[in-house]
């Protein structure tokens, strides 16, 4: 990637986003608008250190590019990372327009100028795991999301297959992504981001018991995701032109909770304090209970770097940016 080509990250003072704009900084990078929706909580901190061009309202780009699409000027990257993330959020009307209708204006705008359009899919659009998680799998449709964040971000990968554009782009699949830059994130920041404030306050750690008697408590697994490896998976696929289509970005190994949990404590040289409680009952039918991603596709895009280690992973986390109240460029 050249240094003189210019770059849109929307979503850039989110967690992710974020993380992307400091990767590319450490790429030589700082000719980037971000935009975003900054509202009332502190996201805004996670542009402090970070260098790029310019900032704009997520509103004003969306209505930039359907009435001014001039002003806006030629991208050669678009990194749409802008997205309501709750997973609990139940304003459908608002997720079909900010994740789906907003999604399928910038895909078209981004093909019509030229652009390379990268987005975030989800690994929620798998839903129970049912039919595996496989991003070669043919029969998008098959697949039964159990929240409506899931179901938005699943109808925009089965648009831009219907529509013909799917291999035009690149749809990431993001799986559990923990890592610096996630403060702002409320209750859905990450359970190691949460469990550190629990450790810190309380001394222990609260994990939610399993419902079901294939699962243990505290053995319910998850594909953890360090979010440094998951924006150089990010930018290696925005910059191999034969890349195309959906693309899981996870470790591709599942851990359980138990595991996740003991690895905080390590990190802060601590005995593990660990109790159990129920889970909410409008929560027991949307939990995903195992997710792994299959990388495949991902190492056969010519990704060859390797994934942090999960216990590596979080004691960078913990040690070099949750004790020391850190961002990501600090």
């Amino acid at each position: 990637m050249s240094q003189s080509q210019r770059i849109l990250v929307t979503g850039g003072s989110g967690f992710i986003g974020s993380a992307l704009v400091w990767a590319l900084n450490q790429r030589g990078q700082e000719n980037i608008v971000i935009t975003d929706r900054l509202t009332s909580d502190e996201k805004w901190k996670n542009l402090v250190a970070l260098k790029y061009a310019d900032y704009m309202d997520a509103e004003d780009l969306i209505d930039a590019v359907a009435y001014e699409p001039e002003t806006l000027g030629k991208f050669d990257y678009i990194y749409h990372l802008g997205a309501n993330s709750a997973t609990t959020e139940r304003d459908a009307q608002h997720l079909m327009k900010n994740n789906f209708e907003y999604t399928k204006v910038l895909a078209h705008w981004a093909l019509e100028t030229g652009a390379r359009f990268v987005y975030a899919s989800s690994a929620a659009t798998y839903g129970d795991g049912e039919y595996g998680m496989d991003d070669r799998l043919e029969n998008l449709h098959a697949l039964r999301p159990l929240n409506m964040y899931g179901y938005s971000k699943h109808l925009f990968d089965l648009y831009a297959k219907r529509a013909g554009i799917a291999d035009k782009m690149v749809g990431l699949k993001y799986f559990n992504v923990y890592g610096p830059n996630e403060n702002h994130k409320g209750d859905m920041r990450s359970v190691v981001n949460k469990a550190f404030d629990q450790i810190r306050s309380e001394g222990k750690v609260q994990l939610f018991k399993s419902h079901r008697p294939d699962y243990k408590d505290g053995e319910q697994m998850r594909d953890f995701l360090y979010v440094k490896d998951a924006v150089n998976m990010t930018i290696h696929l925005a910059e191999t032109p034969t890349a195309g289509g959906l693309y899981n970005l996870g470790s591709g190994e599942a851990h359980t909770w138990l595991e996740l949990t003991n690895s905080i404590f390590a990190a802060l040289n601590l005995k593990p304090n660990i109790e159990f409680v129920d889970m909410p009952e409008h929560l027991q039918a949307k939990y995903q209970y195992y997710t792994c991603a299959d990388i495949m596709k991902l190492r056969a895009s010519g990704y060859d770097d390797k994934v942090t280690l999960l216990g590596y992973a979080v004691a960078d986390y913990v040690n070099n940016y949750l004790v020391p109240n850190k961002l990501l460029g600090d």
